[in-house]
């Protein structure tokens, strides 16, 4: 079993919840988000917020760490994160409480400038998803390697995964669940399992280790 962290660094609605269940069945700890220095601690698989935001500072802080970028068809993509940023909006946005800082300013930075006629626009959302995707693919050229780019809903996705895992892939006929289909997000909440790791302690977030090392 691989001993470093894993991270998942696709952006929201690209099947996260879906690999994260996957890494569940495979015995890995999993945190999908992260918002206490303990979950990162606990965690040895971390997807989404704030790993998507933060992949670089977080390759630092991990080394020999492997990070997974999930594709998604752009126009299945779309209609589905524009729904979502759509219903953040509001708590993304307001000053005076809404959601964590860390979800704030991951979508924020990732979505910037961050009002609604971006958020509704589809060239908007196309240019973010591939100004994201640049920069990951520029920051792994040099360490192919350390970074797996796979579409969860391409037949051939489970096998590389488990190929980049080094895990067993001889008798491989696993797949993955399509999971929070239709706009749903409450997928990983409902999601029962021993393995999983809890995102926050008590709904409270806390200052986070690889933050606090100044960026190079």
């Amino acid at each position: 079993m691989l001993q470093n962290k894993v991270f998942i660094i696709g952006l929201p609605r690209t099947g996260t919840t879906s690999i994260c269940a996957a890494m569940l069945k495979l015995g890995f700890t999993v945190a999908h988000t992260a918002y206490t220095q303990t979950t990162f601690e606990k965690a040895q698989v971390i997807a989404d917020t704030p790993a998507f935001a933060d992949f670089i500072r977080l390759d630092d802080y991990y080394p020999n760490s492997k990070f997974i970028y999930l594709t998604r068809n752009t126009k299945k993509w779309l209609p589905s994160i524009k729904q979502l940023l759509q219903r953040m909006y509001v708590n993304v946005s307001r000053d005076d409480g809404g959601f964590n800082t860390i979800i704030k300013r991951c979508y924020q930075k990732t979505f910037s400038p961050f009002i609604l006629e971006n958020i509704e626009s589809d060239e908007f959302l196309t240019n973010s998803y591939m100004n994201h995707r640049n920069e990951v693919v520029q920051h792994f050229s040099q360490r192919p390697k350390d970074l797996l780019v796979i579409d969860i809903s391409e037949l051939e996705s489970y096998r590389k995964l488990l190929t980049f895992l080094s895990l067993d892939d001889s008798n491989n006929k696993g797949a993955f669940e399509k999971l929070n289909v239709g706009g749903k997000v409450t997928a990983w909440k409902d999601l029962k399992h021993d393995n999983k790791i809890e995102s926050t302690k008590n709904g409270r977030i806390s200052l986070l280790d690889y933050l606090i090392v100044p960026e190079n």
